[in-house]
């Protein structure tokens, strides 16, 4: 066991825990993002550079600190190492500058894109990215293209995560696309075109942490923010038939993995749950997803009609507060138009 400090909080972990699993086990505000990491997928990690943190102690044995921001995802922990994160405004400058470079060739593709809402490069830029940018040349343009005949590319919103290379490696039986060429000219895409076909391939969309692959099924349908996620699960002898349909009104618009608080897969799906069962009595609804507060999917989602009793109550209060201060305001004889 490594006993191991990360802003103030202390905890003891396994040996071989990376200090981003140290962190997400103390939970909070302290844990580093991480856009290429992914728990549920060999090798995932350092690629990005968001998690970086600063090591201001190495351990009890060599406490001099690390000369440089490490990533947290690819460094494990030692004991009595000390870390420093949210606590260290030169770690912050560093990541803002690692995510204005992935933001680069990045296009304002957000009004028009269907990740948008759940998008992790959105959360990433709003918490820790800069309001403008310093770069003045052109951005990189690529066609969007076909994959698959459920699964559409687009390049130019990729930020070279490897995440649905690492799936297609661990998870299907062969691995068609890989990254091609090198530099600035780097892409995502399969040799001559060739189209992805196998049971488990649009778990792709669920770990692409931006709009670069999307559902060619639910492509322009709906804001996220306007449907209802569901739990709900089915017989399937393909997966575990556990997953999360996305309702507007009685249709099933989408249907995803379920995830956790990071934003990973609980079990993956097979394509016939997730493109094919687009009926609501293709499912056993079990319960509405547990959506936190600070996301903008959580507009109007209530899980219970507690909840929803709760909203309006607070509304009418504030109504009438407000009716009040107005009639207050009026009678003031100070007050002048």
């Amino acid at each position: 066991m490594a006993k191991v400090t990360i802003d103030g909080h202390t905890i003891e972990v396994p040996t071989g825990t990376t200090i981003l699993e140290a962190a997400r086990m103390i939970g909070g505000p302290i844990v580093p993002p991480a856009m290429c990491y992914y728990s549920k997928l060999k090798t995932t990690g350092g690629y990005c550079r968001t998690c970086i943190v600063k090591v201001s102690k190495g351990s009890e044995k060599d406490p001099r600190p690390m000369p440089k921001p490490v990533a947290s995802c690819r460094t494990t922990v030692m004991d009595g190492m000390e870390v420093q994160n949210i606590t260290s405004p030169d770690l912050l400058e560093a990541r803002a500058g690692v995510v204005e470079f992935l933001l680069l060739n990045h296009p304002l593709d957000c009004p028009i894109c269907d990740q948008a809402g759940e998008c992790h490069l959105q959360d990433l830029g709003y918490e820790n990215g800069k309001s403008k940018t310093r770069y003045e040349f052109d951005r990189r343009e690529f066609e969007p293209i076909e994959i698959g005949d459920k699964i559409k590319l687009h390049m130019k919103r990729c930020i070279h995560c490897f995440r649905c290379v690492k799936l297609a490696e661990q998870l299907t039986p062969e691995r068609f696309q890989g990254m091609l060429n090198r530099g600035d000219h780097s892409e995502i895409s399969t040799y001559i075109k060739h189209a992805i076909d196998n049971e488990f391939s649009g778990n792709m969309i669920d770990v692409c942490p931006v709009g670069a692959l999307t559902d060619k099924t639910f492509r322009f349908k709906s804001r996220v923010w306007f449907v209802n996620p569901e739990d709900a699960h089915r017989n399937c002898s393909k997966c575990a038939g556990k997953a999360r349909i996305w309702l507007k009104g009685e249709e099933v618009l989408r249907v995803t993995a379920r995830k956790d608080k990071y934003g990973e897969a609980i079990d993956w799906i097979c394509n016939e749950c997730r493109f094919d069962k687009k009926k609501t009595s293709d499912w056993v609804i079990e319960k509405p997803t547990h959506i936190d507060r600070h996301s903008v999917i959580s507009m109007n989602h209530y899980e219970s009609l507690k909840d929803l009793k709760q909203d309006v109550d607070k509304q009418q209060k504030q109504l009438v507060n407000k009716k009040v201060n107005l009639g207050q305001g009026a009678l003031n004889p100070n007050n002048s138009i």
